[in-house]
């Protein structure tokens, strides 16, 4: 793997002023005109949303505070209800959503997930490169997830359900619930047709001017496309779970006790 210098924004600091720093740098109009972009002006709190240290109620509350017309609010706005969505979806229908949803997902060839996507060799330079600083941070851009995705489950015809759970096992925001349902939107599994993009659109997002790959084609080109060579090697790759030494609870009978997991850790949950 080629190195790749990591941008300091997506160090994520656990000290509360420091969060609480990033939250006032929130901009929802200069975050709805680029946030499909590489560089795009991320609110960046997607660790600390998912793993519960902020509520999507105390971010929603601070962009109200803004005094912001709703149209300027709504597309940030949007995509914090999204993650409150999914996690609904996730309680209504528990683990269904680690399979095929509302609809079967077609046109599938192969398990498993594509060996390119698991060693960033994919020839997308943009995707691989990515997929590197990935490994080291835990972040991966929301639009990148999708080109991700798009090239294992529409280009490769793998299954979504592996190569979703590599992503979810290595994200730093991993939220099962936004990771599976994302998947399977790109799949069209939960939603009704599927997500491709071709090189001239990662380009124009993430600053690239690379041509001859096996995505610069035009749209309707993917229709028929063979499954590119690059991608018929399948990963052995295996989730490894690492549970917690086992805490011994009979001291905890008949005692207060709080009850919680890494969705819920809100540090204002008093108030």
């Amino acid at each position: 793997m080629q190195t790749h210098t990591i941008d300091r924004k997506y160090n994520f600091p656990t000290d509360w002023n420091s969060i609480q720093d990033r939250i006032q740098s929130i901009d929802p109009i200069k975050y709805a005109a680029t946030r499909n972009f590489e560089n795009g002006a991320l609110t960046l709190l997607g660790p600390y949303i998912s793993r519960g240290v902020l509520s999507s109620k105390f971010v929603f509350d601070h962009i109200k505070s803004l005094d912001l017309e709703w149209k300027s609010t709504e597309k940030l706005i949007q995509e914090l209800a999204w993650r409150d969505y999914w996690q609904q979806v996730w309680v209504a229908k528990n683990r269904e959503i680690e399979s095929d949803l509302n609809f079967e997902q077609k046109e599938v060839l192969h398990s498993g997930m594509p060996q390119a996507i698991v060693e960033a060799k994919t020839g997308i330079e943009v995707i691989d490169a990515a997929i590197e600083i990935f490994y080291k941070t835990g972040y991966l851009h929301n639009h990148m997830r999708m080109y991700v995705a798009a090239v294992c489950c529409n280009i490769g015809k793998y299954h979504w359900s592996a190569p979703a759970n590599w992503m979810y096992a290595n994200l730093l925001d991993g939220d099962l619930a936004s990771n599976h349902l994302s998947w399977q939107w790109v799949a069209g599994t939960f939603s009704n047709r599927k997500y491709v993009a071709n090189q001239e659109n990662i380009n124009k997002y993430f600053n690239s001017a690379q041509r001859n790959t096996f995505l610069d084609v035009p749209y309707e080109a993917f229709n028929n496309m063979e499954v590119p060579d690059l991608l018929l090697q399948n990963s052995n790759y295996q989730v490894e779970i690492r549970f917690p030494e086992s805490v011994e609870t009979k001291d905890l009978f008949r005692k207060k006790t709080l009850i919680y997991n890494y969705y819920n850790l809100d540090p204002m949950w008093h108030m």
